[in-house]
């Protein structure tokens, strides 16, 4: 049985929909007229390199089992969808037309399903020591999940590390490091059908006779896609200077011992919250993940274009660890370095988007 999925952004989004289109599922991407226009005539190109290859292997969605098209916000139906996926980064949701959807989908009562770094605020009240505290100050607006029921929400681990070749098309996207979507479950089991039957058919393709990286991994811990807090606040935001920015491999390895000190700190908020030692990623893991990341994050890359929102998981954790009694100076001057550079930016004129 194939199942119709709805993924909000056509970016990130691409990967999870390739995955999904090579098991055999439907695909409608949610994105800009243009985009989509460029999506239904030439499909997709998601360039993956497969386990003992030197270079990188074009998947294309036209030669795929599952059916691909996009579509802009406001001519989605929402009655032809099993789930949906939110793949925007977290202020893209305040755009009128994706807030108008968001009612619908939340109307709906569809099951969501986020590979957001920043994980949507329903989901963060289904976690007991989250679910009073006050942390709507790090969205860019709040309101667009008040909706939401946050048994329907859940979350990926979205370790996979992508992007669009800036001199590439829009329906472009190079996977940098094929790790895994590490998925919580939903409240409702058989939404959690649904996501294992997905995990298994993405876990059985194959492209030439060869296995493909990026899997959809479920659990039944809520604190699983947690352990990406550790590594944004190591690697991402610090890739955030007062002056240039650098890559992720620069902000983890300048200084080893720091990065330790501040993946452990995260690791020991989620612990603080529930999390299993288990659930968490060893810090010798991503150190040596973080070895190839030579560009910077796509959050130094958008403040360094003048975005004047991001996705604020440095402030989501700041404000949690300080909430639970345990603030870190680190993570507090990571956040400063953030809210300088991008009133700086602001001041300036700068005007890039997302």
């Amino acid at each position: 049985m194939a199942y119709n999925i709805l993924i909000l952004g056509a970016s990130y989004g691409s990967l999870l929909a390739t995955k999904l289109l090579m098991a055999g599922h439907n695909v409608t991407l949610v994105c800009r007229s243009k985009t989509a226009e460029l999506i239904n005539r030439d499909g997709t190109e998601v360039r993956i390199r497969l386990r003992d290859e030197a270079v990188h292997r074009a998947i294309f969605s036209r030669g795929l089992p599952g059916t691909l098209d996009a579509i802009t916000p406001g001519d989605v139906d929402v009655s032809r969808y099993d789930l949906v996926g939110l793949a925007m980064q977290e202020p893209q949701y305040t755009n009128h037309t994706i807030r108008v959807l968001m009612i619908k989908i939340a109307e709906a009562k569809l099951p969501c399903l986020s590979i957001m770094n920043m994980p949507p605020l329903p989901y963060l009240k289904r976690i007991p020591a989250l679910a009073d505290m006050e942390l709507e100050e790090a969205y860019t607006n709040a309101q667009v999940w008040e909706r939401f029921e946050p048994g329907l929400v859940s979350l990926c681990s979205p370790d996979p590390q992508a992007f669009r070749p800036p001199e590439e098309a829009a329906n472009v996207l190079h996977v940098g490091l094929p790790t895994n979507f590490k998925a919580a479950t939903f409240a409702d089991e058989k939404h959690n059908l649904l996501l294992r039957k997905l995990e298994a058919d993405i876990d059985a393709a194959r492209l030439d006779g060869h296995d493909v990286p990026v899997k959809l991994k479920v659990s039944d811990s809520l604190f699983v896609p947690l352990a990406k807090w550790s590594m944004l606040l190591t690697g991402n935001y610090r890739c955030i200077t007062p002056h240039e920015p650098q890559s992720i491999r620069d902000a983890v390895h300048h200084d080893l011992k720091l990065s330790q000190s501040i993946y452990d700190h995260v690791d020991a908020v989620a612990r603080r919250l529930g999390a299993d030692p288990q659930d968490q990623v060893p810090f010798g893991k991503y150190a040596k993940a973080a070895e190839s990341l030579l560009k910077p994050s796509s959050a130094a890359r958008a403040v360094a274009n003048g975005a004047p929102f991001i996705e604020r998981v440095d402030l989501l954790v700041k404000l949690i660890s300080h909430q639970l009694g345990m603030p870190n100076a680190d993570i507090d001057r990571t956040v400063q370095v953030v809210d300088q550079k991008m009133n700086e930016k602001i001041v300036m004129g700068g005007s890039g988007a997302l």
